[in-house]
């Protein structure tokens, strides 16, 4: 398994800009709608008078995550931290399932138990038994959660719990930047962010992108993977280059 994956981030426009990244959302087997929300909101000045460069670094590990919702999730608003968060495996493809199942309880307090192997969770899911409770009194979210460098505990994406049901979610490792100033935990709007955002797309096998930020209002991704230089010397090796746009977004 790879032990991390790493966006390094840099502005090539004039100005300073401000930034956010997320995550493809899940997909779930709960017919809600799934919210996503920025893992990281960052002002950055422009490399040509800086020097000034933005990394972020993403370990593979899957954390299943739980939280009490205030008030329904609309974008542009915050959605806190995660009130339990559990390191749990995915269904493999082959062989036996892995410790891919947990039970969300609501009482005495609000917690995830200690994963278990389920035999019936799809290949590449988690699944979270969520507990039985009052929907017209109070209301979850609960999906696939990150945990910053700082401690904190992010719902990356989401959907509002169903009581006791099986909620399934299968991740993804796919990454995404956009400008816009929207801080770590604050809901998004994906369909229209996603759509002139920089994609890092870690589940083609890449464990490192540098992006830049041009000055036109599109993006550069240089995808790379580990490997051996030509001198046999360990690197990265730069696979892939694509552009995208962004120019209908604010700048």
């Amino acid at each position: 398994m790879v032990s991390a994956i790493t966006i390094n981030l840099r502005n090539d426009s004039n100005t300073l800009q401000n930034f956010c990244f997320f995550q493809q959302p899940a997909g779930y087997s709960s017919a809600g709608r799934v919210y996503v929300s920025s893992l990281c909101g960052q002002p950055l000045l422009p490399y040509a008078t800086s020097g000034a460069v933005l990394s972020f670094m993403i370990t593979p590990q899957t954390y299943a995550g739980v939280q009490q919702q205030i008030a329904p999730p609309q974008p542009g608003q915050p959605v806190g931290q995660a009130g339990a968060i559990r390191a749990i495996e995915l269904t493999p493809a082959q062989g036996p399932p892995t410790a891919n199942t947990t039970t969300m309880s609501v009482s005495p307090a609000l917690g995830l138990s200690a994963p278990i192997a389920t035999e019936d969770v799809p290949a590449g899911a988690f699944r979270i038994r969520t507990a039985v409770f009052n929907p017209t009194l109070v209301n979850y979210n609960a999906g696939v959660a990150m945990q910053t460098l700082a401690g904190g505990i992010l719902l990356s994406n989401f959907v509002t719990a169903p009581p006791n049901v099986a909620l399934d979610c299968t991740p993804s490792l796919k990454f995404y930047m956009q400008i816009g100033s929207y801080a770590a935990g604050t809901v998004l709007d994906f369909a229209s962010m996603m759509a002139t955002a920089a994609l890092c797309d870690a589940a083609q096998g890449f464990t490192a992108f540098n992006v830049s930020y041009n000055l036109d209002g599109t993006w550069t991704v240089k995808n790379m993977v580990a490997g051996r230089l030509r001198n046999g010397r360990p690197g990265l090796i730069t696979k892939s280059e694509f552009v995208t746009s962004a120019a209908s977004l604010p700048r």
